[in-house]
């Protein structure tokens, strides 16, 4: 069965994609993040020697080479809230075992600021540190450690050249009281501004990262823009979506790859509301909202044994009979990224290239999380492998082009209730609000010199291909007839990675083909990239 539906390219309508939207995240005692994952003392797979790079895993490196990652943001998250940056520097042998109480581990400090900025040089991707907002001579010596030029007790403990961090997070949610240093938005905005002058006291260069709120009920939003709008470079704020298909299965597949309706939902709020607050303020410096934490997560009931992950990248298998399917509030940490993750993720990134034209738009993106818990890379003692949704960035920072087009879309769609993300009611069900999600959803984009074409389309219809005709500028015979194909696609909507299926699903070249009369047929669950010259 096939279903018509038309794109119109507009030329007319342009904008710029930031690349640091395809930006990632690294957290710090968690569920394989760090240890285990980009650092692995004692591993062959890791470096050895004496330098900060020791333990550093040379597989996982050479993933994220070939992926590219503009920017990657540490020491998390909630780690970040009670994380002393000292406690991280020196001979490994001499640093502080402690209690972390984020995660509810023990952090023995072995991957610190060194470590992460070594792993950055070697992967080649810009250093985003996340500092508590608790303590400002800390934060400022901090600092002072990186990247001062100078002679004092610090450029002599980092015993180097200066790194030259440049992004710097003023606290991690502090409006939760599940932050150690919680306060309200009157006291966060003083102390943020606080940080900011001081910091910026030691290296005038510094862009920083202050906490925001989608919600904005309380004024957080209004407070931290009067009092460091004019010092600040973006206002982070977090989504989170929410699936259950380790209950439901493929049921949830349409669930899930509508959630993107509720990211650009919430993203062109908040954009809209940090302009209005902003002009009120009198913010006269330019802004950018850093969507600096977000996923889908694949929730599952706390009765259930904890997920353990396999060898070959996934979990190991649990014996669930007889036990309850509800209430499912429990996130596992290690189920593998499938397919219908994948169509999520390509909607978000269409959702920010939209918003990339904004008056504030968003700047900055960094998924949680890099490896292993629910990343993009999935690291086991005995090699790594590229998790579905790999692709989607792949697709995404690597093919398209960086300057953004209108898309005008007519096609299929369903008026369905659309899950509100992770949000649930006083019930413990998942908030929805009444959408139309259209079966097609489309980023234009074009290369800089105006010459090549590229369009990435989602059909997200579970069985039907939808032909579609594609016209530029509202002209049928403006676009080549030929074009070269990509495809991102499996022939199950749960199909994930593993070390021993590693290209289950995976970004597949297609070659060139001829449109026939101008249209192409988008098949079911997948992401097709169409690339035209001009």
């Amino acid at each position: 069965m096939t279903s018509a539906a038309t794109i119109d390219v507009r030329t007319d309508r342009r904008h710029a994609i930031d690349p640091m939207i395809y930006g990632h995240f690294l957290e710090s005692a968690f569920f394989g993040n760090i240890d285990g994952g980009v650092f692995d003392e004692g591993s062959p797979l890791a470096h050895s020697g004496a330098d900060a790079r020791n333990g550093l895993r040379t597989d996982v490196i050479k993933l994220c080479q070939q992926l590219g990652l503009p920017i990657v943001r540490w020491p998390g998250g909630n780690f970040t809230s009670a994380y002393h940056w000292e406690d991280g520097i020196g001979p490994r042998a001499d640093r502080p075992r402690r209690l972390e109480l984020a995660w509810g581990s023990e952090e023995n400090n072995h991957f610190g600021t060194d470590e992460f900025l070594a792993w950055c040089a070697e992967v080649g991707t810009e250093p985003y540190l996340a500092h508590s907002c608790r303590d400002v001579d800390e934060a400022v010596r901090w600092v002072e450690y990186t990247n001062y030029a100078g002679d004092t007790e610090y450029t002599r403990r980092r015993g180097r050249e200066p790194y030259g961090v440049k992004y710097w997070g003023l606290g991690n949610e502090v409006y939760g009281d599940w932050q150690m240093g919680h306060r309200p938005a009157a006291a966060y905005a003083a102390d943020a501004a606080e940080h900011a002058r001081f910091m910026r006291a030691v290296d005038p260069s510094l862009k920083f990262i202050a906490v925001g709120k989608t919600d904005d009920r309380d004024g957080w939003t209004d407070a931290v823009l009067r009092a460091v709008g004019n010092q600040i470079d973006y206002l982070s704020f977090h989504l989170y979506g929410a699936t259950t298909q380790l209950i439901d299965g493929a049921a949830e597949y349409d669930v899930i790859v509508a959630q993107s309706l509720y990211f650009e939902q919430q993203i062109i709020q908040y954009s809209d509301l940090v302009a209005a607050l902003a002009a009120r303020a009198g913010v006269e410096r330019p802004l950018g909202l850093a969507l600096d934490e977000w996923n889908i997560r694949h929730v599952e009931p706390a009765s259930w044994p904890d997920p353990q992950p396999s060898g070959d990248g996934g979990t190991v298998a649990r014996d669930l009979d007889g036990l309850p399917t509800h209430p499912a509030h429990r996130v596992n940490r290690w189920s593998p990224r499938t397919l219908a993750d994948a169509l999520f993720y390509a909607g978000v990134f269409h959702a920010l290239h939209r918003a990339g034209a904004r008056e504030v738009p968003v700047t900055m993106a960094n998924t949680v999380n890099l490896l292993n818990a629910n990343g993009v890379i999935v690291a086991r003692p005995n090699g790594s492998v590229r998790a579905a949704t790999y692709h989607v960035w792949d697709l995404y920072q690597n093919h398209l082009g960086p300057i953004a087009l209108a898309a005008d879309v007519r096609s299929s769609g369903r008026l369905t209730a659309v899950r509100q993300g992770d949000e649930r009611d006083s019930r413990g069900e998942f908030r929805t609000q009444p959408a139309t999600v259209p079966d097609l959803d489309v980023s234009a984009t074009q290369t800089v010199d105006g010459r090549e074409i590229r369009i990435a389309v989602i059909n997200r219809h579970r069985d039907a291909a939808i032909r579609t005709a594609l016209t530029l500028d509202g002209r049928s015979d403006a676009l080549p007839a030929r074009c070269s194909l990509k495809r991102l696609s499996a022939d199950d909507v749960l199909a994930s990675n593993s070390l021993s299926a590693p290209d289950t699903v995976a970004l597949r070249d297609l070659g060139t083909q001829e449109l026939t009369e101008g249209a192409y047929d988008f098949p079911p669950h997948s992401i097709t990239l169409l690339a035209f010259n001009r």
